[in-house]
């Protein structure tokens, strides 16, 4: 199979070939330095096949979780600003979202941050969390009908056949570029089940401290009871992009996927391959959107019950941030991804002139004793998997953009703007937080 197209490396982060035209909302400048809480915004009714937990109309719960500090567990904006401080951005319409420095957890601003509600397709992030140590990427695996048993009418596919063998990192473009349901099931099945999956997704939330967090399907389709928040799939990003192969797979654009073998007049049998992009647009640009500077991945999904979910990580002048956007209630083309970049936006101004609302909590078993972080001995361990045992199966080598070595990751974005991601969003660490290496 061909790799997709990648580009030169650089040592650092995220970096920007070109500059790239953003026309976001501009934030004005906060004169004062008190608490913002805004109400929350109106909306209509979630889905009935929403759990009660889930919150069936758009009011959230008076009370809610408390992990990572008290004001996230409040309802409406959280915010301490100070007197140089911009504004949070006035467009904002989702129902939940959280702004996190990705390096040293602090949450720098959030909005109804424990609110569970369905998460769509970004809950494939957890599902890769949990099984990308568990298969080396060159492993082949042929699929028999019963791998795609269960997969949700109306389902993103990335177009898997039966009888046709696949690699598993293959199986991971999938996943992460199309938000492939089909290739979920297919690994699903490598793993012992969908029913074992989802067990092992709800142990992993659990040992991330993602408490809000309850998986049914290992694909994010929507399904009674299973749900997240906006603080959780933060929480499950950052420990996601420790692990090289998730970082290079998410910040993939483009490659090329198997398709189906033929036979021709002559008898012989071939396989071509066709085109897969990423639907994250973020990281590829679309009508009426442009790419963001610095946007290096992460998950984005879109179902009926949850409405449109994204979390993405960037990075401008060496600060990395992450964003959760759940639910925006504005009905217009593309929306979950200008609320973001206009989060993000916010972010990058508001850095050093706001007070944390909040942290991002380690691992259970994440050392905590402070000292230099070490590297794991297992390149494709996250700290918490690392701690517990979790990563102990063989170790995945990422190749989304041409098996990048070292610690850098390459994203070819269109329009001829190169971003870099490298080893650093996080290096894999003993010790928690995460910290970057120059």
């Amino acid at each position: 199979m061909s790799a997709s197209k990648k580009t030169a490396r650089r040592p650092l982060l995220v970096t920007s070939a070109t500059l790239l035209s953003l026309s976001l909302t501009s934030l004005s400048t906060l004169t004062a330095a008190p608490a913002f809480a805004a109400k929350p915004s109106p909306s209509s009714s979630a889905s009935p096949s929403a759990s009660p937990s889930a919150s069936p109309s758009a009011t959230p719960p008076a009370t809610m979780s408390t992990v990572g500090g008290e004001l996230l567990g409040k309802p409406g904006s959280q915010a301490l600003l100070g007197s140089d401080a911009p504004v949070l951005p006035k467009d904002i319409s989702a129902r939940s979202w959280v702004v996190a420095d990705a390096e040293s957890g602090e949450v720098l601003a959030a909005h109804n941050a424990h609110w569970r509600l369905a998460p769509a397709s970004t809950l494939k992030m957890l599902f890769a969390d949990t099984l990308l140590p568990k298969f080396n990427k060159d492993d082949q695996h042929k699929v028999v009908p019963s791998d795609l048993a269960g997969v949700g009418a109306g389902s993103s596919m990335v177009g898997i056949k039966e009888d046709e063998t696949y690699s598993v990192h293959d199986l991971w473009l999938g996943v992460f570029l199309r938000s492939g349901n089909d290739a979920v099931h297919v690994l699903s099945a490598m793993n012992g089940g969908v029913k074992r999956t989802v067990a092992d997704m709800n142990e992993h939330a659990e040992e991330l401290q993602a408490l809000d967090t309850h998986a049914v399907s290992p694909d994010g389709y929507d399904a009674k009871g299973q749900v997240s928040s906006a603080y959780d799939l933060t929480l499950i990003a950052r420990s996601g992009l420790q692990k090289k192969d998730f970082r290079e797979y998410c910040s993939t654009v483009r490659a090329k996927f198997p398709g189906e073998t033929k036979k021709g007049k002559n008898g012989k049998k071939s396989r071509s391959s066709f085109e897969i992009q990423n639907t994250n647009r973020l990281l590829t640009g679309a009508s009426g959107i442009d790419s963001y500077q610095g946007i290096a991945g992460v998950k984005n999904g879109n179902t009926t019950n949850a409405g449109a979910t994204f979390t993405g990580v960037a990075e401008r002048d060496g600060r990395v941030l992450l964003v959760t956007v759940m639910h925006p209630e504005k009905d217009e083309h593309n929306q979950v991804y200008k609320e973001t970049a206009s989060l993000l936006d916010w972010g990058f101004k508001a850095a050093g002139k706001v007070t944390p609302v909040g942290e991002l909590v380690p691992p259970k078993s994440a050392d905590t004793s402070g000292g230099d972080a070490e590297p794991s001995a297992q390149p494709g361990a996250t700290a918490s998997a690392s701690a517990s045992g979790g990563a102990g199966g063989k170790s995945v080598a990422a190749g989304a953009s041409g098996g990048a070595s070292g610690i850098g990751v390459a994203a070819g974005i269109t329009g001829g703007v190169l971003l870099l991601l490298a080893g650093g969003v996080f290096l894999v660490n003993r010790k928690w937080p995460p910290r970057l290496r120059k």
